[in-house]
């Protein structure tokens, strides 16, 4: 074998094919890794490689075409046939000839994701998982190649063969499409030499065993058909060479059946022991409060996905399987709308493809299909790329829901000209199974009785006096109030009643706007704060996080003294360098003056009030009206959501919340030197390292911003955070 290994890996490289080979395979792949990676800086070397396994449909016949049929042209098969080389030492020796030149550029490519994290964090399970693919599937492309190099003399016709059988492998899963979109039984004959479904999960982020046994053992399948073929020419026809034959027919029968039965067992054992979820985000891995959750599920739910199993989301359906492997009270029902397509109807109006439906004997919630995925939306040229996975929030809190005894409720004050919550916020407030009410004080006695808690979102007219009474009463009743500001000069002037209203718990709203001096306490901008934050129930999900930013403009002091039984618990803070500006309307710019207070400020602070009953009210405030909007929570990777989410599991009673944060889908970007803004795949444009932006997991920053250009157009601030404006100090009256 070594020898034949020898000879083969020589020639090679004695004729332009094997240098013609490796050279291509660098020279592609180094096109698409320059054009992705390195010029538009995105992070995930995997799509490179799994932009060029096409290539390999065309590069492996080639190489791959002369092995055997050649020797058969010129008849010095007949030599190697009566050397005392066995035909698996022949076959063997040519294939790992090849392998060999093969591994060559992959081992370059290797070599990619490690350039590249020289400028940025680069996700290297997911980068080295798609190399892994390209490297088994180019492997199962050889063997492919070598066999049928070995039933024809023809090495036009055996490359042409090649191609053609490893393209039917390529497009075997839009094949069965067109054969069946449900699925029957010449449609799974055929997808057991599907190539794309077995690549795609590991292109994707995940080392799934079963692929790697796939093709495997396809490899070792074929190898062993091109020692049968070989076998059958080294006798003339006698009835010994029908002996052989027959022997040889029943091993390649064994064999392919050991390979069949070997796949079919693998496949039966759950995903969780075969599959390996190596993305950076752990998007195919379900959390701990998950697997709580759905362990000690004590009755049946059912998951009714309006789909066909075959035709299915293939993301959603890896984390459904997940599911029903965590419990037997767990059931996945399909529902293809072709064949059952009134099935929705006795749970809502109207519903999409790959929508979900989750039932239990008490209730039912429905799960559109819009809600699972994410997206980031450039207006500047009206596209949009996926950002967000949310499956396992909504099918979890789904489940939480049709499981639970009972609801909660949260009450929406309104009529003092409050902010509304984005609907992502509202999403939020669903995913924690609470129900959201609107509240008009003046036309109820008091706060009803089923209230779990109270929102009062930014205010900008004071609250009656009546108003704040029944707020009082029912905060001393044991209620939960969250309470977020405007920006309003003179605030306890201007708002007596609110401010009354936190007096009870040692709260008011100092004077001024606060100006950040730390670059790393902002935004771009000194009055879009990045408050430090505090370790509480709270800010569970958001304290100790690698990118622990929440954006915070415009907000003003929150001033506490002590007062008794009241528990004070500061939750957000601004740096030593902060200012507080108080004359605003009289001055031109924001530098700060002898007038001005110095920091650190409190912005976000959580007050418990212990009653005479022994229950707790509690109040959080934060001093920002922006806060909880979803203008500033898309630069925060969702942390303004999770701080608010967080607040809303306190008011319904949950010690923790069951709320499971999107996981990110978005692209990530390495800023490389030569990078020039450039768009790849409707991915977001970046600057080059020259315009001193920071990428790759990160939220854009200006480091060097100076605050004397700190003017800023108010009408603005939430829909150009990117950008330079200005602002003018009567915007603020």
């Amino acid at each position: 074998m070594t020898a034949i290994y020898k000879k083969e890996l020589k020639t090679f490289f004695t004729t332009v094919t094997g240098w013609l080979f490796i050279a291509a395979h660098i020279c592609l792949a180094g096109l698409y890794f320059f054009a992705i990676n390195l010029l538009s800086g995105y992070s995930n070397v995997g799509q490179s490689f799994s932009s060029i396994l096409f290539l390999l449909l065309l590069s492996t016949p080639i190489l791959s075409m002369r092995m055997l049929a050649e020797e058969r042209k010129q008849k010095t098969d007949q030599l190697i046939l009566t050397s005392p080389v066995s035909i698996g030492g022949i076959v063997a020796g040519k294939y790992l000839a090849m392998a060999t030149v093969f591994t060559i550029p992959v081992a370059v490519m290797a070599l990619f994701p490690l350039i590249l994290s020289r400028y940025g964090t680069v996700p290297m399970g997911e980068s080295y998982t798609a190399l892994l693919a390209y490297y088994l599937f180019g492997l199962t492309c050889l063997a492919i190649g070598l066999f049928i190099s070995s039933i024809t003399e023809s090495q036009i016709i055996a490359a042409v063969l090649s191609f053609a059988l490893l393209f039917v492998g390529y497009m075997m899963s839009s094949i069965t499409g067109l054969i069946s979109q449900t699925g029957n039984l010449l449609t799974k004959i055929l997808n057991a030499y599907n190539f794309t479904d077995r690549l795609d999960a590991m292109v994707e982020g995940t080392l799934n065993l079963k692929s790697v046994l796939y093709f495997v053992t396809l490899i070792v399948v074929f190898l062993f058909l091109t020692v049968q073929s070989i076998q059958k020419r080294r006798y003339q026809v006698s009835v010994k060479t029908l002996q052989i034959g027959a022997y040889s027919s029943g091993m390649i029968a064994l064999v392919v059946a050991i390979a069949v039965f070997l796949n079919l067992g693998f496949s039966a054992l759950p995903d969780r022991y075969t599959k390996i979820d190596v993305t950076s985000q752990k998007l195919y891995t379900l959390t701990q409060t998950t697997k709580n959750l759905v362990k000690n599920l004590s009755e049946d739910v059912t998951i009714y996905v309006i789909n066909s199993e075959n035709s299915q989301d293939e993301t959603l359906q890896q984390t459904l399987k997940s599911y029903a492997e965590l419990s037997d009270h767990i059931k996945l029902v399909y529902k293809d709308p072709v064949v059952s397509p009134d099935f929705y109807k006795d749970y809502t109006d109207s519903i999409s493809v790959n929508s979900m439906i989750v039932e239990s004997a008490q209730r039912f919630k429905v799960i559109n299909y819009n809600n699972i995925y994410e997206y980031d939306y450039d207006y500047s040229n009206y596209s949009s790329s996926v950002s967000g996975y949310d499956a396992e929030g909504q099918l979890t809190s789904a489940i939480a829901y049709v499981t639970s005894d009972s609801t909660s409720v949260v009450y929406e004050l309104n009529g003092h000209g409050e902010s509304s919550l984005d609907s992502s916020f509202e999403d939020g407030v669903k995913k924690e199974n609470v129900d959201l009410a609107e509240l008009t004080l003046l036309t109820e006695d008091s706060v009803p009785d089923d209230a779990n808690g109270v929102l009062i979102l930014s205010p900008t007219n004071d609250l009656n006096a009546e108003d704040a009474d029944k707020l009082i009463a029912y905060l001393n009743n044991g209620g939960k109030v969250l309470i977020s500001t405007s920006y309003i000069d003179c605030f306890s002037e201007k708002m007596p009643n609110l401010t009354k209203v936190l007096s009870e718990f040692g709260l008011s709203i100092g004077d001024g706007l606060i100006v950040e001096q730390d670059n790393a306490r902002m935004y771009q901008n000194p009055i879009y704060l990045l408050p430090n934050v505090s370790s509480d129930s709270l800010t569970n999900g958001v304290y100790g996080k690698s990118y622990d930013y929440i954006m915070m403009p415009y907000a003003q002091p929150i001033l506490t003294k002590e007062k008794d039984g009241v528990t004070l618990t500061t939750l957000l803070t601004t740096s030593e360098k902060a200012y507080s500006k108080t004359d605003l309307n009289q001055s031109s710019d924001v530098k700060k003056t002898e007038d001005d207070a110095q920091g650190p400020f409190t912005v976000g602070v959580k007050a418990v009030k212990t009653l005479a009953s022994g229950e707790e009210a509690q109040l959080i405030l934060y001093s920002s009206s922006y806060l909880f909007t979803e203008s500033a929570n898309q630069y925060t990777m969702d942390n303004n959501l999770t701080l608010f989410t967080n607040a809303i599991s306190t008011m319904a009673g949950e010690s923790e919340s069951i709320s499971i944060p999107t996981k990110s889908m978005a692209s990530t970007y390495a800023t490389v030197p030569t990078a020039s803004a450039v768009r790849y795949d409707g991915h977001p444009s970046y600057r080059s390292a020259g315009s001193r932006y920071y990428h790759l997991g990160q939220k854009e920053k200006e480091i060097n911003e100076k605050t004397e250009n700190s003017n800023f157009d108010f009408t603005c601030i939430m829909y150009r955070l990117r950008r330079r404006i200005f602002y003018h100090p009567e915007s603020y009256v």
